[in-house]
């Protein structure tokens, strides 16, 4: 089971919340305002993924558009050959600022309608996440085979979208969509930045954070093996010889 007691805000208390920014949007004069239903990602033991609930009002027609994406880190993506009969790796890239995690929701479609240079300002879509090799690279065929195979592993690895989601509209203002964090989800600091589209530009936009973190036992263990990693490895190997010597003694016996 997911997580569920983020999505646990009943409908009207949701509703509330919705009508609420859709009244500071005419407060202040603002075309887009949103929010989520939380803004912590608690990983405890057993934790199996979670939902969050990302909420807003606009001010207008437009469409909108969702992205979420962290934390950011170098990545090394290599290529493998067969040289006398064993895989090796051959060549690499490596990328930096490659965000661990990546996600998008749309409330229409934008190919097409939205300039192409306008999404790869604003990394709306996979085709346009600003993925920088961290040397030079001459043949852009190459560039591209190892930037697709970098976005396949992350997609295999349930971290990066394989289709947008959708962003639903509650009437002619107030939208939401729903975002899925995999139980794998690496821990740090996200954003989740929302745009509002109107004839084919950004005019609009909010961008909120989001902090997915180890909380409890699990936390505790990760703490430890990070500051005592002599002793912690030390303690993993006592710990495994314990067990084997009493795995050995159990199976002796019967």
């Amino acid at each position: 089971m997911r997580g569920r007691h983020l999505l646990a805000l009943p409908a009207g208390l949701l509703a509330g919340f919705m009508l609420l920014l859709a009244l500071r949007a005419d407060a202040w004069g603002q075309s887009l305002v949103a929010d989520l239903s939380s803004h912590l990602i608690a990983i405890t033991t057993g934790f199996t993924g979670t939902d969050v609930v990302l909420f807003g009002a606009v001010d207008g027609e437009g469409d909108v558009a969702v992205v979420v994406q962290g934390p950011e880190g170098e990545v090394t993506v290599r290529h493998k050959d067969r040289v006398a009969g064993i895989w090796i790796n051959t060549d690499e890239i490596a990328f930096a600022r490659v965000p661990a995690f990546y996600t998008v929701a749309l409330s229409a479609p934008l190919d097409g309608v939205v300039p192409p240079a306008v999404l790869q300002r604003h990394e709306i879509g996979l085709d346009y996440i600003r993925l920088a090799p961290t040397q030079k690279i001459d043949k852009a065929e190459k560039l591209a085979e190892y930037r697709a195979a970098l976005i396949r592993n992350k997609q295999r690895m349930g971290l990066y979208t394989t289709e947008a989601g959708e962003v639903s509209f509650l009437g002619q203002r107030l939208f939401r969509t729903r975002i899925h964090f995999p139980a794998n989800v690496p821990t740090g600091t996200y954003t989740a930045s929302v745009f509002l589209i109107r004839d084919g530009d950004v005019v609009s936009a909010q961008t909120t954070p989001l902090l997915v973190s180890k909380i409890g036992f699990s936390a505790n263990v990760t703490e430890f093996a990070q500051r005592q990693s002599v002793f912690y490895a030390v303690l993993s190997i006592m710990l495994a010889v314990t067990a084997g010597w009493l795995a050995g003694i159990i199976f002796r016996k019967s």
